[in-house]
């Protein structure tokens, strides 16, 4: 894959998995992955002003040019999701500072990086963020490279340290924020810099 809207299938080479970016075929079964993710490792269920983007998946990633979803699928199921959204964090309920930090028009959001559990273990999510990033690059405007996560999530966090740089742990602010932990990740070269 390129990381650029509209590119086509890409065989991973693992265990059969295809990434490519969402079409409208693939919005049931990337909706399905991350309301699963949200009820059953995020423990949260659906709440609309933190999960509105999963009920419309179109016009919050397949429609606008600078976002995007894309999904892994093993044959007919989609069993990963990961997407790039064109604003940042919010506050309330981040810290102001944060939202300062990472402005929404210049961000990349990384956010809805899923997986199955049962596909879980065969770098999935790593291809996910390495396309997005690349996504990301190739899209223009944007200078910074974000996500959250939640650390209560089993892998989450030694996921995120592996591979970006920590900018706040809400864990250590006074009252413990929402308890999330906020990165950065260093924002790729476009294609062919």
């Amino acid at each position: 894959m390129t990381g650029a809207r509209g590119t086509v299938p890409a065989a991973t080479g693992r265990q059969g998995y295809v990434l490519r970016t969402a079409t409208a075929e693939d919005v049931g079964g990337a909706r399905a992955v991350m309301l699963d993710t949200v009820y059953h490792d995020l423990r949260s269920g659906y709440v609309p002003r933190w999960h509105a983007d999963i009920i419309d998946l179109e016009d919050a990633y397949l429609r606008p040019e600078r976002c995007t979803l894309l999904v892994v699928r093993c044959g007919d199921e989609v069993v990963a999701t990961g997407a790039v959204r064109d604003r940042g964090p919010q506050a309330p309920p981040n810290p102001r500072w944060i939202a300062d930090r990472f402005p929404s028009g210049s961000t990349a959001q990384l956010c809805r990086i899923y997986v199955r559990p049962e596909h879980r273990r065969h770098g999935l999510a790593r291809l996910l963020v390495r396309e997005l990033g690349a996504f990301a690059a190739n899209a223009g405007g944007y200078t910074s490279l974000y996500l959250h996560t939640d650390p209560a999530v089993p892998g989450a966090e030694p996921f995120w340290r592996s591979m970006a740089h920590e900018v706040c742990d809400e864990r250590t602010l006074p009252g413990g924020g929402q308890g999330i932990i906020h990165f950065e990740l260093p924002l790729p070269a476009p294609a062919g810099a």
